[in-house]
C-alpha cells in the first residue's frame, strides 16, 4: 500500500518541533509499503497538500496530532480547527481513509476522531499503524487490533508497545531541512514510559508507567545518524531524560566512545542526582539542562507528588552550573492547594537561584487520565461527562489566576531571565531572526542572568 504520513504541528515557538514519532511510524510500516512524510511545518499551506496526494495517489493516510492547544493561559491557541481543515483537504483530493494518531490525540481519542471526522484512530505508538495496515489490506476485522478505534466506539486504552523500537532517518525527506535551517535541532529518544506520579502529568497515560529502555549504543548510533544529516543540536524528547540516572550515564559514556559531537539539551528532574552526574554529562556533550521544577513550595510539591523536595532541587542547580552548564526551570503555578503563601514561598526561593533562566505557566491544565482530573472531579471543577477538549484549567480555591500572574509580573519587574507562558510570538519572531543568523538550539541561554 501506498502510506502518506502527515504531521500537522505547526506550533514552531519556542521553536520548532522535529516530527520524530513519524521516523518511528515509517520504519515499522516501510518494509512491506510504499511511505511518503509530509510535514506542513514546511510548507504550511494546505493547497500542497493537494500536490503531494495527487503525485503519490495514496491508499491511506495518516495524520500525526501532537499538540491539542497551547495549554497556557496567557496566550492559548487551540488546533483542532487546523486538524480539521488537514482532513477536510485530505477529503477533497483523496477517497483514501484518513487515520489519526500521536500523543495528543491519544489524551482526546474519541473526542478528535468525532471533530475532524476521520475513519480510524490509534490510541499510543504509532507503530500501531502496521497492524492496521495488515488487517485491512487482508480485509481483516480491525476491532481487536489494541489501541485501534472507529467513530463512535469507546476508546480502549492499549497496553505499551513491548516490541524494539527502531527508527529510520531518511535524509532525503524535504522536512529535515526545513529544521536543519530553523535552528539545527532534531530529536532524539533513549527511553519511553515515565515512572513518576506528578498528578497533572499525561506521559504515563501515553507510554505507560514503566520505563522501557533503548540501548545506550543504539541511542549514541542515532545520535551519530542526526549529526551527519546536518544536525547541530539534538534534544532528547524522554519525559524525563534523568529517571533512570544508571541508563542516563551509560546512554551519556556510548555518546563520548562513539564520539558524538554536536550540543545537546534534555528534560530533567531535580532529584539530588549521584556524584559527578552532571559533569558527565557536560563531557558527553550536554549544554542545556531544563528542569521540570514547578514550584518551591514544600507543600505544594507535596500536592503535585514531585519526587523531590526543594533541598534536591538547590543541589541539582548548583551541581549542574558547577559543571558549565545551562540551566532552565519551569514552574507550574496555581494546582490544588496554591494560596498567597506558597506562591510567595515558591517566588522567594527562586531568588535563591543564580545563572537560570525562569519559565512560569500561570494555571494546570486539566487532562483526562490524571490525577488532577480526579481531583477536578471530585471537587466538582468539571464533570464526568465535560468535554474538556477545549482548554479548562484547574481553579485553586485560595488564589485566582490573575493574581498569580500578577505577582509574578511583579516579581519578575526588569529581570529579562522571568519568562512567563512560553515567550509568545514576539519571543518566536527574535528566536526565528537569530536561526537565521545563524545561531542554533534553543537559544534561552542568551537570557541567564
Amino acid at each position: 500500500m501506498k502510506v502518506l504520513l502527515i504531521s500537522a504541528n505547526t506550533l514552531t515557538y519556542p521553536y520548532p518541533v522535529y516530527p520524530l514519532g513519524l521516523d518511528y511510524v515509517a520504519d515499522a510500516i516501510s518494509e512491506n509499503h510504499q511511505v511518503k512524510i509530509f510535514d506542513l511545518n514546511d510548507f504550511k499551506n494546505y493547497d500542497e497538500i493537494k500536490e503531494v496526494i495527487n503525485s503519490m495517489l495514496p491508499d491511506i493516510v495518516g495524520v500525526s496530532i501532537r499538540n491539542i492547544d497551547t495549554a497556557d493561559t496567557i496566550d492559548p491557541k487551540g488546533f483542532i480547527g487546523t486538524y480539521q481543515k488537514v482532513v477536510e483537504s485530505i477529503r477533497n483530493h483523496s477517497k483514501a481513509p484518513v487515520v489519526l494518531g500521536g500523543s495528543g490525540f491519544t489524551i482526546f481519542p474519541t473526542e478528535i476522531l468525532e471533530a475532524v471526522k476521520a475513519d480510524y484512530g490509534i490510541i499510543g505508538e504509532g507503530e500501531r499503524f502496521s497492524l492496521l495496515l495488515n488487517a485491512l489490506e487482508r480485509k481483516e476485522d480491525v476491532s481487536g487490533i489494541p489501541g485501534v478505534i472507529t467513530r463512535g466506539n469507546k476508546a480502549q486504552i492499549p497496553k505499551p508497545w513491548e516490541k524494539s523500537f527502531c527508527r529510520k532517518i531518511d535524509t532525503n525527506n524535504s522536512h529535515i531541512d526545513f529544521y536543519l535551517k530553523k535552528g539545527g535541532m532534531l530529536n532524539l529518544q533513549t527511553k519511553r514510559g515515565c515512572n513518576y506520579k506528578c498528578i497533572y502529568c499525561t506521559y504515563p497515560h501515553i507510554e505507560g508507567s514503566k520505563l522501557r529502555l533503548i540501548p545506550p549504543e543504539e541511542v549514541a548510533n542515532t545520535a551519530l545518524e542526526l549529526q551527519k544529516a546536518g544536525a547541530k543540536y539534538f534534544f532528547i524528547t524522554d519525559s524525563v531524560f534523568n529517571s533512570d540516572y544508571s541508563h542516563s550515564i551509560e546512554v551519556a559514556r556510548a555518546f563520548i566512545k562513539s564520539k558524538v559531537s554536536i550540543p545537546w539539551g534534555a528534560f530533567f528532574s531535580p532529584t539530588s542526582p549521584p556524584k559527578d552526574y552532571y559533569r558527565i554529562m557536560a563531557d558527553a556533550g550536554l549544554t542545556h539542562v531544563e528542569f521540570g521544577t514547578e514550584s518551591l513550595s514544600r507543600d505544594m510539591l507535596v500536592s503535585y507528588r514531585k519526587p523531590f523536595r526543594k533541598s534536591d532541587v538547590f543541589d541539582a542547580h548548583k551541581f549542574a552550573n558547577d559543571a558549565g552548564l545551562h540551566a532552565a526551570h519551569y514552574f507550574l503555578l496555581g494546582g490544588p492547594g496554591e494560596n498567597a503563601d506558597s506562591l510567595n514561598e515558591t517566588l522567594s526561593n527562586i531568588d535563591k537561584l543564580d545563572k537560570t533562566v525562569l519559565f512560569f505557566f500561570c494555571g494546570m491544565r486539566i487532562y483526562p487520565y490524571t490525577a488532577l482530573y480526579d481531583i477536578a472531579v471530585l471537587e466538582g471543577q468539571i464533570s464526568k461527562t465535560q468535554n474538556i477538549l477545549k482548554p479548562v484549567f484547574y481553579q485553586s480555591k485560595s488564589i485566582s489566576r490573575e493574581d498569580i500572574i500578577s505577582c509574578v509580573e511583579e516579581h519578575a519587574k526588569g529581570r529579562i531571565n522571568w519568562i512567563i507562558g512560553a515567550g509568545g510570538e514576539e519571543t518566536a519572531k527574535n528566536i526565528s531572526r537569530m536561526y537565521d543568523r545563524g545561531h542554533y538550539g534553543p537559544l534561552w541561554e542568551y537570557l541567564v542572568r
